[in-house]
């Protein structure tokens, strides 16, 4: 089995990164192979990971744009099982120079397949927007995984993001699937919280894990120092969600 899965939220600041980081990480400690690629400018997965940006020898931006070889990009981490394809501020230009160039649907699908069967999971962490590299990323993937933050806003721009999806799995992917939708920052004692869940479970029915991550200072704090959640702190409440996350998703593969 090997599958490849966008972690995708046009809106900013929901948990995308640290649901990409903490994830990838925590299937790595179950025993899968996993790769994740930074396709985002900011490059906060690399950071997430221990890898500094200046340091980068090969980035996903020298891949698609200057056509090096996928497989130099790849870094291998300090974390079980967990490689790293890492990107910097660079990676925004792409967006631009991409626009003319035939095919820039399907750059990353191709270099993505010349190694996806080095690896059990392949992650993506997309950047925040629905341009011409989110639009690659979801062209290379099997599935998406959507990282959401139960409030008002997270609805709107969550129908953008279906909308994008249908004319992607129709133009491009055919294949390409919902993985699930996870809820992020959770706080059950709020009421617009409860409402927006029980909206979501009728749209999405069972596509949404019973694993939600909580608001937790650990995970906050993890990224400074380098490290996903399960290796900064374990036993902290966000490290065993994400842990249970990763357990809930091998479940459907096994």
């Amino acid at each position: 089995m090997s599958k490849v899965i966008s972690v995708v939220n046009q809106k900013g600041g929901v948990g995308k990164t640290t649901t990409a980081v903490n994830l990838a990480a925590a299937i790595g400690i179950e025993g899968q192979k996993v790769l994740l690629i930074d396709f985002d400018s900011q490059g906060n997965s690399t950071t997430g990971l221990g890898v500094s940006k200046k340091q980068l020898k090969v980035s996903i931006y020298d891949v698609l744009v200057n056509q090096n070889l996928i497989q130099t990009a790849i870094i291998k981490t300090n974390f079980k099982n967990l490689d790293l394809i890492g990107a910097k501020v660079e990676l925004a230009a792409a967006e631009i120079e991409l626009v003319d160039v035939e095919g820039r649907e399907f750059i990353l699908k191709k270099v993505v397949d010349l190694i996806k069967n080095d690896y059990d999971f392949i992650f993506i962490d997309c950047p925040p927007s629905l341009g011409i590299l989110t639009l690659n990323a979801l062209t290379a993937s099997d599935s998406i995984l959507i990282p959401l933050q139960c409030e008002y806003y997270a609805l709107e721009g969550l129908s953008q993001l279906m909308f994008t999806v249908r004319q992607v799995k129709k133009l491009y992917n055919n294949n390409l699937e919902i993985e699930g939708v996870l809820f992020t920052m959770f706080d059950g004692r709020l009421k617009l919280t409860m409402q927006i869940v029980n909206e979501l479970k009728q749209y999405f029915s069972n596509k949404i894990y019973k694993s939600v991550i909580p608001k937790n200072v650990r995970l906050s704090e993890a990224p400074s120092f380098g490290e996903p959640v399960s290796y900064y702190d374990r036993r902290s409440k966000g490290a065993l969600t994400y842990q249970n996350l990763a357990q809930e998703i091998l479940k459907q593969y096994a």
